[in-house]
């Protein structure tokens, strides 16, 4: 890490910074050709094999296989080219972003439609440390 990043202290909460970039350049490629129809019907077909032509480590390929796009996150992921992955499988933006909550799909949304998670107790990693 070259840089201060006093934003590592934000739970629950990965920043898209210029070293995630680099991390998961490579996953963040497979999940932009998944707007090819084409290539799309490939991963389909046999998602290992695909995921196989790609440059991107095991752990990577593991998050993608098993649909866990909060690990796919911290694996340098950006959200926005993850929600290719989910929408090759039917999934809604909405489906996409509440798998990686508490909350289904439906509860995602009248969370978000209310006004979003409290930031009260939500803005430290310390605070968190002190509920425990």
């Amino acid at each position: 890490m070259a840089l201060d990043k006093p934003y590592l202290d934000v739970p629950g909460t990965t920043v898209f910074d210029a070293d995630q970039a680099r991390k998961g350049y490579w996953l963040n490629q497979f999940c932009r050709s998944l707007m090819s129809e084409d290539n799309r019907k490939r991963f389909r077909s046999d998602e290992r094999g695909y995921l196989d032509e790609w440059d991107m480590s095991e752990e990577q390929k593991a998050g993608v296989l098993d649909r866990d796009f909060n690990r796919l996150l911290g694996l340098g992921g950006n959200i926005y080219f993850l929600a290719k992955i989910g929408a090759a499988d039917g999934l809604s933006y909405v489906q996409i972003v509440s798998s990686m909550t508490e909350n289904d799909a439906e509860g995602h949304t009248a969370m978000m439609v209310a006004g979003g998670r409290s930031p009260d107790g939500n803005r430290f990693v310390s605070e968190w440390e002190q509920r425990q």
